[in-house]
């Protein structure tokens, strides 16, 4: 049986300034959440402030048994990147949303399986470390709170009419409205009542983002992961994120091991990517990436848990920090795309395969289980039924056909494109000559 965390009232015998103490999975007081119902009751309605209490302790619960089983190592007071990757399993594993990247901050969608109680809990564990900044025990910045939204509303064009005069209030009926709705400073965003998956049709859709971050003069590095994103299926911080080990462990050098979402940092899967992509990324560990680190270390040099992706500071990149490029090549080329489409691409091209490819029922049925469990999607138990007859090596044969294909598609669009660099996308199949790779 689990022991959970849980709150007794304080007799009316005894003074205090609480008016019900919480208890941890030890049964010791835990003060963070007693003062914070003590604070809650003040500013909320007795109903509220109860359920908001229910709601975390639901969810220290949640992490307690997560800590117990090594999955996390995420502790209340823990950095803000540890607080959101333990909220983000809760509302997946136990709250079952779904959860995508957006530009700075996550998106998440309720399921038929997800209780009516996840806006509540996102609101509560919100106002709790609100009120732990406020009160000064928690030393970070709110790490429910998503500072890019905050800073794009402080930015938001509010000129008026007059060149160089400030803005009349409404009021004044001199000015035009401003036509924007308030935008939540909420790093968890909810979003539509039932997720659905995107269906993204267009097989120039890999070349026309490469154009874009060429545009805006992208670097190696950031070209290489979006080839790796489109042709992997990954997620941003599944690919950006890896680590030298990660690639250097894989079976093959056209892969990686990575994480994935509910593996809690684990390397549970693994990702394929071109012949051609291996190529650039071996060029870039052992030319490009010694410019901004420290030894001029190669790859068999460095270390398991170097970063592959380093900043120009030479720290390991984020999925942060690279968002940053992506937004400023699809802002620069009017695209409308975050990077988390080219994980749909991915899926909508090879279920084209699929189609194509299969001759009878039973074929589609196993190549499609094989694209389950690459991808390592839930119900489990689907994915389990099928697992003793997945052959991952033909899964490995349908992908590199993909590979050959997008590679032939892009020639195509060079071919087709009059007004563009033609020598720009030959780079991504190009390696200078002499190298011993």
């Amino acid at each position: 049986m689990v022991n959970r965390y849980y709150c007794v009232k304080c007799p009316k015998t005894i003074k205090s300034s609480y008016e019900l103490l919480v208890f941890d999975q030890k049964n010791d007081p835990f003060m963070p959440l007693t003062e914070y119902y003590a604070d809650c009751v003040k500013r909320y309605s007795a109903n509220t402030a109860k359920s908001y209490l229910n709601r975390l302790m639901e969810f220290f619960t949640w992490v307690g048994v997560a800590k117990t089983n090594q999955l996390l190592e995420m502790k209340w007071d823990s950095n803000p990147e540890m607080v959101r990757v333990a909220v983000e399993y809760y509302l997946m594993d136990e709250l079952r949303c779904k959860v995508a990247a957006e530009d700075s901050y996550l998106y998440v969608n309720l399921t038929r399986k997800s209780p009516l109680t996840v806006k509540s809990f996102l609101s509560a564990i919100k106002s709790f470390y609100k009120f732990a900044c406020r009160a000064r025990i928690y030393k970070f910045a709110n790490p429910l709170i998503d500072i890019q939204s905050v800073i794009n509303s402080v930015y938001l064009d509010k000129s008026g009419e007059r060149p160089d005069a400030p803005r009349m209030p409404e009021i004044s009926g001199t000015e035009e409205p401003i036509s924007y709705r308030k935008i939540t400073d909420s790093y968890f965003k909810m979003g539509a009542s039932e997720w659905e998956p995107h269906i993204i049709n267009d097989r120039y859709l890999p070349d026309r983002v490469l154009e874009a971050g060429h545009a805006v003069g992208w670097t190696l590095r950031e070209k290489i992961a979006t080839l790796m994103l489109f042709e992997t299926g990954a997620r941003v911080s599944e690919v950006v994120e890896l680590l030298i080990g990660d690639y250097r462990k894989a079976k093959r050098e056209t892969e990686a091991m990575t994480f994935s979402k509910r593996s809690y940092g684990k390397r549970v899967k693994y990702i394929q990517f071109s012949p051609n992509t291996a190529k650039l990324l071996k060029h870039y560990i052992n030319h490009e990436r010694i410019k901004y680190t420290t030894g001029s270390k190669q790859l068999n040099d460095l270390n398991d848990n170097d970063p592959i992706f380093v900043t120009s500071r030479g720290t390991g990149l984020k999925r942060e920090a690279w968002f940053y490029h992506w937004n400023k090549a699809m802002k620069y080329n009017g695209l409308k795309l975050n990077p988390h489409k080219a994980r749909h691409w991915f899926v909508t091209t090879r279920m084209k395969m699929i189609y194509e490819r299969a001759k009878d029922e039973s074929e589609f049925h196993r190549y499609k289980e094989q694209l389950i469990v690459y991808m390592k999607w839930r119900p489990q138990d689907t994915v389990k039924a099928y697992e003793h007859y997945f052959n991952q090596e033909e899964s490995r044969l349908i992908q590199l056909e993909m590979h050959e294909q997008m590679k032939h598609t892009q020639h195509e669009y060079i071919k087709n494109k009059t007004n563009y660099v033609k020598n720009y996308l030959l780079i991504t199949i190009y390696i200078p000559p002499n190298n011993n790779y």
